[in-house]
């Protein structure tokens, strides 16, 4: 008896590390996106977001995945935007992912350019590019030689070169982004016979902010986020809503709750939970938590995003298309 435990145990920790390669390969499709974009940074998403606000804006994020799973998904990314001109902008983002035994890192740099469509209506249409630099590794010094080739001696390693474009469009409290990330094929690199080499996937990202007529100024902002991965058909999308209030100096506090389904499967949900944070004197804090509601909800506690940020050079442009959304 004690035997067949020993068996079933190590079935599960060898599937444990093989689920986690796969997140791993499906990385290279699309880094891991839970709640960061929701914390006040859209560039997240879509290098058409770059310039848009009302001065320089720097978000870091820490999001550990899974907690109570050994080696489970660890994130950390710096994303950091601003104008270089009335109408255009420059972002730039780092990231270290680590998966048990794999780990990734990169870096993007972008470029967007803001139109004004109508002066009176407040529409603008935004153009982005990014350029996109990934690596990927495997450490192979912790496997287990018996559940996995002896030959394998050394670390696996490859980079990936790719780009991003975008388009956005904004009507007054209205915006409908759309984002096509790594449009090239990857090179295949032999890690496994079956490795996917159309790392292509496509995001939208659209809402509504509603903004309060009265002294005491508060908005809600309802929004959804799609996702489709080429290479096999995947797709989800989040549900989101958030709520503002603010202050006289345009300092506020928010709070929301978001909802991740596969969207063939819509009742039930990958993750749900909610989010909460604050804005004051240009430093920025938020937090949000994701509740697991798949196979590995009885193993872990779910996952924690945490965003620390700072706005620097408040009203750098006079131009209206780059103007903060509470200005409009």
């Amino acid at each position: 008896m004690p035997q067949i435990k020993i068996s079933k145990m190590k079935k599960i920790i060898v599937s444990i590390f093989l689920l986690t390669v796969a997140s791993s390969h499906s990385q290279e499709l699309n880094l891991p996106v839970f709640t960061q974009y929701l914390a006040d940074n859209p560039f997240v998403i879509s290098s058409t977001f770059a310039g848009i606000g009302d001065n320089l804006r720097i978000r870091a994020n820490g999001l550990t995945q899974w907690v109570g799973i050994k080696d489970a998904p660890d994130n950390q990314s710096i994303y950091a935007d601003f104008r270089i001109a009335d109408q255009s902008g420059v972002g730039i983002s780092v990231y270290n992912d680590k998966n048990g035994y794999t780990s990734q890192t990169g870096a993007k740099a972008s470029f967007a350019h803001h139109i004004i469509l109508d002066y009176y209506s407040k529409q603008y249409l935004s153009f982005g590019l990014s350029y996109n630099i990934n690596t990927f590794k495997i450490d192979v010094s912790e496997l287990d030689p018996i559940d996995f080739d002896p030959a394998i001696t050394d670390n696996r390693f490859t980079s990936n070169n790719n780009f991003d474009v975008g388009l956005l469009y904004r009507n007054k409290g209205f915006y409908l982004s759309f984002n096509a990330s790594n449009i090239l094929n990857k090179n295949i690199d032999k890690f496994t016979l079956n490795e996917p080499n159309l790392l292509r996937n496509y995001q939208v990202y659209s809402g509504y902010v509603f903004r309060s007529k009265n002294y005491n100024r508060s908005e809600i902002e309802p929004s959804v986020y799609y996702q489709l991965f080429a290479s096999d058909g995947r797709s989800s999308t989040d549900l989101n809503i958030k709520f503002r209030k603010y202050d006289r100096n345009d300092d506020y506090y928010w709070g929301g709750l978001s909802y991740r389904f596969l969207n063939d499967q819509i009742g039930k949900p990958l993750n749900i939970g909610p989010m909460a944070g604050l804005k004051k004197s240009g430093f920025y804090l938020g937090y949000s938590y994701q509740m697991t509601l798949n196979e590995l909800s009885p193993y872990n506690s779910g996952t924690h995003v945490v965003t620390i940020g700072f706005d620097f050079l408040a009203g750098i442009s006079n131009c209206p298309c780059t103007q903060s959304p509470v200005h409009d």
